[in-house]
Formats: structure tokens, C-alpha cells, sequence
């Protein structure tokens, strides 16, 4: 196939060009309650061409080698009318072709499990908490999306590559007259099917927390002390600071620009917070981006001063900066966007137990709910906390929202624990849909965090 693909690439006229052809399989099995309500498999397949031709970078995908032709002359001349409509011209910043071809070790390739076999353990995972009495009903689903992805450049670059991910997700729902409570569950990764074997203890614990939600009283809204867990710290830093790390966010805006210039102290000095792409065995991995740019971890702030951008090609040669292979697709019918991989804080030195005696009374913060941001301010929901008194956790509260802004926050970050735990499911929406990407960190203290609720 990179033969092939050469083969196509060489009929361009341009200053450089790329393309990258993938074959994308996806596996779905869905539970709504009992009812088996989706099963089956898919394979598609599609081609991605980027040419850059006097400054002006155009970008068509296509499905069929027999279009090949077409749509790279469209993609020249689309070039051409770019370049006589911008400001600046567009530049890649230089990098070395590589020649390389990575398959990941998998502990059990989840394309050689029978379809029978993962719908019997969504199944037996599914039964779990209807068993239960208050349990109202279930949302649950085995999801596997393998990526082969191959991708050739002008360059000299002949990269092969396979993403292969799955998981079981979803939502239990409890119910108590007029109240439902709704607590999120899943299991997965991307290093193979054994990750969501034997996890009926996961089940059982996450339907656990659907019942008690349903004697917990709501939060009394107010500025607390807070501890937040490892999940609740990994969307916090993903959701409010990672999109900011993007280049391809702020570099418009002259304004974020110069708040996040390298060098600015952004967070009190115990918060380091790294994306980090190639730590094996997580949900982020990937050797190389679609760019065809090897992946490199990225220290973004580094004891409260930030210290790095993700980057495609286009804008590290923007920023002046190196790349660092952040520049990631959805899939064959997509240009790559800069993406984030594996960003977590990085761990501290607290135990769990030095930080509650730390905090003293307010609130330890659990699992993360949805949420959103707006410029430098966000609002996070949880899925459920609990009190803490003179140091220690007492009862279960519900209905958490956590209003903040960015740059307070990271300075009122003033503990970080050294139980550092990335995610097994993640994902993020930022112009496509990327489900590899993971965040975490430790349990992290923060003081003055405003709390709503009753």
C-alpha cells in the first residue's frame, strides 16, 4: 500500500504534499436495560490528501483510488486559491521523514475475540446492577475501533501504523420516586481486551453509588476547601487548561497569546502538568501523529510556568516552536487538528491521607459529569462527593457543580498527591471526535472553589 500511495503522490505539482490512507473497522454492541437494542461490525475505508502550493495549504479527502487524480488537482488548485487570499503564506515547520512501520503489543487483540464472547461479557457487565433493587434502568455498550493507517509525503516519509481501541461504557440509573440518579461506568484501553476482563468488581462498585445517591443529600452551595480525585483533575485539566495548550486555539487570538506566552506563571509552583503521548499502555499512546511527526512528551507547565504549546507543522513554525507530533485525525475522511494525547498533573509527594488531613473539613470531589468553558472560566458537574470533617470522609452529598476561572484556580492548586491514575475511557469533541484521548492526574487540593448547589 505505500507503494501505491507513493505511486499516487508523485503526479503532484506542489511544494509539498502528504497522504494518508486508512481502513477503520468498528465493533458495537448496545444495551438499553435488558433489550439488546444494537450488534455488529462495520469496515470503511478512505484516502486524506494535503497539498501545500505557494503558501496556500488545501486539504480533500477521498474514498476510491480511482478518484486519486481528480482530487488531487482539485486539492492543487484549492491550494492556488488559498494562497491568493492570505496575509502570511502558509510554512511547515521542518522535520525528518521517517520510515517506520509500528503495530502496538496488544495483551489479546480484540480483533481475534469471537463477536459471541463480547456480547456475552456486555451482557454479564449489563446484568450487574439491574439485578439490583432502585435501579431503574442501564446504558451500556462494548465499543472496538481499529485504525491501519498508512501515510506517505513528498518528504520521503513511508509510515504504516495500527490504533486499536475498545471498551465497555456507559450510564446506571437509579430511581426513588420522582428522584433518578445517574453515575457513569467504563473499562477499557488501548492495549488489548484482557483491560475489561474480570472488572465485575467495577460494576458492582458504580451501582453501589447509584443507590446511595439516592439517600444523599444535595451539596449546600458555597466556596469550600476541596480535594478533588483523579478523574475530577483530569477533566479540569484537559477541559480548562489543555485547550489553551493547543496552538491552533490561541493563535488567533492576540489576547490568550499573551496570557499563554512560554514563560508566564499561570499556577502555584506544586503544579506541573505534562501531555505525554508515549507512555505505554494507556489510552493516548500513538508513535507517530497524522502528520506523519514523531510523538514527544510536552511538559505545558512546569511548577506553575508554562513551558510548552502543542503543536501541528504549521503552527510551530508559527509559534517558532519545535513540533512535538500533536496534529491528529478523527479518521479517513479527516485532516489532522491539534489534539491532546495523555495529559495529566504530574504527581506530587502527599498521600491521600496527608491531603484530607490537610484539608480538614470541606468537600472530597469524585468523577467527573459533563461541563463546560467559556474563555478562561468553566463550570464541571460531579458525579457525587462526600464531606469531610476534621480529616476524615463522612456522608455522601449530590448534585455537584464547580464554578471557576482558570488562572485562580491553577494558583489555589496548593496539594498534589502521589497516586497519579490516567483514564481508561476518555475522548474529547474538539472539531472531531477523538476517543483516544486520556487526561488524569493525583488527588490534587484546591482551596476557594465555588460550589453549587442548594
Amino acid at each position: 500500500m505505500l507503494d501505491e500511495l507513493k505511486r499516487i503522490l508523485s503526479k503532484v505539482d506542489a511544494d509539498y504534499a502528504d497522504l494518508r490512507y486508512e481502513i477503520k473497522k468498528e465493533t458495537r454492541i448496545v444495551f438499553n436495560g435488558k433489550e439488546l437494542s444494537q450488534i455488529g461490525s462495520n469496515t470503511a475505508d478512505g484516502y486524506v490528501a494535503r497539498v501545500l502550493k505557494n503558501g496556500g495549504f488545501s486539504t480533500i479527502a477521498f474514498t476510491s483510488e480511482s478518484e486519486s487524480e481528480k482530487a488531487l488537482k482539485k486539492a492543487t488548485e484549492n491550494a492556488l486559491l488559498l494562497a491568493g487570499n492570505l496575509k502570511e503564506p502558509v510554512k511547515l515547520a521542518p522535520i525528518s521523514a521517517v520510515k517506520d512501520k509500528f503495530k502496538p503489543i496488544l495483551k489479546e487483540d480484540p480483533r481475534n475475540i469471537s463477536i459471541d464472547e463480547k456480547l456475552e461479557l456486555t451482557r454479564q457487565y449489563n446484568s450487574i446492577p439491574l439485578k439490583q433493587e432502585g435501579i431503574s434502568t442501564t446504558a451500556i455498550q462494548y465499543f472496538e475501533v481499529s485504525r491501519e493507517k498508512y501515510f506517505v509525503s513528498t518528504e520521503g516519509a513511508e509510515i504504516r501504523e495500527d490504533l486499536v481501541t475498545n471498551g465497555i461504557n456507559g450510564s446506571i440509573v437509579s430511581r426513588k420516586d420522582n428522584l433518578l440518579q445517574n453515575v457513569r461506568v467504563g473499562i477499557g484501553g488501548s492495549d488489548g481486551f484482557y483491560r475489561i476482563r474480570n472488572q465485575e468488581a467495577e460494576f458492582e462498585k458504580k451501582t453501589s453509588i447509584a443507590l446511595q445517591l439516592l439517600e444523599a443529600k444535595p451539596v449546600t452551595r458555597g466556596v469550600y476547601n476541596v480535594i478533588l480525585n483523579p478523574s475530577m483533575a483530569g477533566v479540569f485539566t484537559h477541559e480548562a487548561f489543555g485547550h489553551f495548550s493547543e496552538a491552533d486555539l490561541i493563535e488567533d487570538s492576540p489576547t490568550m497569546r499573551e496570557k499563554m506566552q512560554i514563560g508566564a506563571k499561570l499556577g502555584n509552583e506544586v503544579l506541573t502538568i505534562i501531555d505525554d503521548p508515549t507512555v505505554p499502555n494507556q489510552l493516548g499512546f500513538y508513535r507517530y501523529d497524522d502528520e506523519g511527526v514523531l510523538a514527544s512528551p510536552v511538559t505545558l507547565l512546569n511548577k506553575g510556568v508554562l513551558s510548552g504549546h502543542l503543536h501541528s507543522r504549521r503552527t510551530a513554525n508559527n509559534f517558532s516552536e519545535l513540533t512535538n507530533g500533536h496534529s491528529v485525525a478523527e479518521d479517513y475522511r479527516y485532516a489532522p487538528i491539534i489534539r491532546m494525547g495523555n495529559i495529566f498533573i504530574q504527581a506530587g509527594t502527599n498521600s491521600f491521607e496527608e491531603l484530607l488531613t490537610e484539608l480538614g473539613d470541606g468537600l472530597y470531589i469524585l468523577d467527573a459529569k459533563g461541563g463546560q468553558t467559556s474563555g478562561e472560566n468553566f463550570t464541571f458537574g460531579a458525579q457525587y462527593a462526600y464531606l469531610v470533617k476534621g480529616g476524615k470522609i463522612t456522608e455522601m452529598v449530590r448534585d455537584i457543580n464547580i464554578v471557576g476561572n482558570l488562572y485562580q484556580t491553577m494558583q489555589n492548586i496548593v496539594s498534589v498527591g502521589n497516586d497519579l491514575v490516567l483514564s481508561e475511557i476518555g475522548g474529547c469533541g474538539k472539531g472531531q471526535l477523538n476517543i483516544r484521548s486520556s487526561h488524569g492526574g493525583p488527588h490534587i487540593m484546591v482551596k476557594n472553589l465555588v460550589i453549587g448547589g442548594v
